[in-house]
């Protein structure tokens, strides 16, 4: 369990009993007897949850004073009181300051560890909705199709989501880095903390920093917690790591070596247990001769690199990907059934996709607002929605370049673009390819050589033909 619980009781056994039975329940305890010990341990990192008593002797606060400056500092922090002492009025006013819920002592086993339990889920279920409310936009959150790099890439999260080794994933804009990592952190040990996401391309230096290592309360503004701190016993994904100014760089190589920072403003040393991952569309060997990428930080991101295809390069997927897409903006928007006709989803296959899977969410997107309930969408609105004609998807020349030619030259040109437009549909495969076409596989190798047409298999598909050759 990814949950660090502060117990603060001036009472040894109280807080011991406590702290034994949340550690057999799995979750990290850490414990003060004074107000001043609380706020040193929240300076050093803020808790998923503190159990705060009223009471305490030679304190400099009591509960309720704490309570105040907690929530004035940290809004957001669930804080659970108990007292031996407590009334109803104690209670009300408690609940009123900002506390979860009070318990009286002396309380019973399953009462506390339920009221924990859902202070925790609720807590989860506030971040949880306020991270898809800032990524609304990744509507992409598993992997579709079995083309080769898509087995592939399946494979490699399948080895390293156990480990907690650090992975750099490299890819063009738009091939869904991002998803890829989500899906390690899903499948990882760290399931149960956070998966933060910081986009270094997006932040000027000071904010970046702000945005990492958090800054001190000052000037009447409240503490505030970085993603590092935050991501504590989670994941923190650097996305688009090679935009970070080099001054940074610098530090968060420090912060990956130590796994000890300090706030911005602030002198105490914050200790944290992160899972760090990082994306870049850029090639970082050429950024580092160019210096504007450090090594060592390079070496301690790189550890297990991955890199995620683009779209291009796995086009048997599309069909099925742009089917699951369209099946989701339909339920997303409220709209009736859109179906994707043959032709269509032939057309998306052809395209070359610069934007990889972000570009095809557009294009459906743009489809779905002109399509009529019932009526399937068509190659030609696939062209309109990509902003080509469709000859540039599908056909390539005009017909009329066919007219003016005699029949025979006419029929090996169509068979030309034909069977070249299929071998890029299928990605090179001449096994998918010749059964769509109804050819044995030794007469396609034979129709291809006699038309010059070249077949340019991906590095995947090009290992599983030779293979059976």
């Amino acid at each position: 369990m990814a949950h660090d619980i502060l117990i603060v009781d001036d009472e040894d056994d109280i807080r011991e009993l406590i702290a034994g039975i949340l550690d057999d329940e799995g979750y990290d305890t850490r414990q003060a007897a004074s107000s001043a010990e609380a706020f040193a341990a929240i300076a050093a990192r803020q808790p998923s949850l503190i159990i705060l008593d009223v009471w305490l002797r030679a304190s400099a606060h009591d509960g309720l004073q704490m309570l105040e400056m907690i929530r004035k500092d940290y809004p957001s922090q669930q804080i659970i009181m108990i007292s031996g002492h407590g009334t109803f009025d104690m209670a009300v006013s408690a609940t009123k300051m900002g506390a979860y819920d009070f318990i009286e002592k002396p309380f019973k086993t399953d009462v506390l560890l339920h009221t924990i339990g859902r202070a925790v889920e609720e807590a989860r279920l506030r971040q949880e909705n306020s991270e898809l409310h800032a990524h609304a936009i990744d509507r992409v959150n598993e992997l579709i199709g079995e083309s080769p790099a898509i087995v592939q890439l399946r494979q490699a999260i399948e080895r390293v989501a156990p480990t907690d080794s650090r992975v750099l994933f490299t890819g063009p804009a738009g091939v869904g880095k991002g998803v890829v990592a989500r899906i390690v952190h899903r499948l990882s040990a760290r399931k149960a903390g956070r998966f933060i996401v910081l986009n270094c391309a997006g932040l000027e230096p000071e904010g970046l920093e702000s945005a990492l290592f958090g800054t001190e309360a000052q000037g009447g503004e409240p503490r505030k917690i970085g993603v590092l701190e935050a991501a504590h016993k989670g994941t923190l994904l650097l996305d688009e790591v090679a935009d970070m100014p080099l001054e940074t760089q610098g530090k968060i190589t420090r912060v990956l070596h130590r796994k000890i920072f300090e706030r911005l403003g602030g002198q105490n040393e914050v200790e944290i247990d992160v899972r760090v991952l990082a994306t870049t569309n850029r090639d970082v060997q050429a950024e580092i001769q160019a210096g504007r990428f450090r090594e060592d930080l390079y070496y301690r991101l790189n550890v297990v690199p991955i890199a995620v295809p683009a779209l291009a390069d796995r086009r048997q997927d599309i069909p099925e990907l742009a089917t699951h897409l369209m099946e989701r903006l339909c339920r997303a928007k409220g709209h009736s059934p859109c179906r994707l006709a043959s032709d269509a989803l032939a057309a998306l296959q052809a395209y070359d996709w610069p934007g990889n899977v972000w570009e095809l969410i557009n294009v459906l997107e743009r489809l779905l607002l002109h399509a009529d309930a019932g009526v399937p969408v068509r190659s030609d609105a696939v062209a309109r929605a990509i902003g080509l004609g469709e000859s540039d998807i599908i056909r390539g020349d005009s017909v009329m370049d066919a007219m003016n030619q005699p029949l025979r030259d006419a029929r090996e040109s169509f068979e030309r673009k034909y069977l070249d437009f299929h071998l890029t549909r299928f990605s090179g495969n001449i096994s998918k390819t010749a059964e769509f076409v109804g050819m044995d596989r030794a007469a396609l190798h034979r129709k291809l050589k006699l038309l010059g047409v070249q077949n340019r298999p991906q590095r995947g598909n090009a290992e599983a033909e030779s293979k059976v050759e």
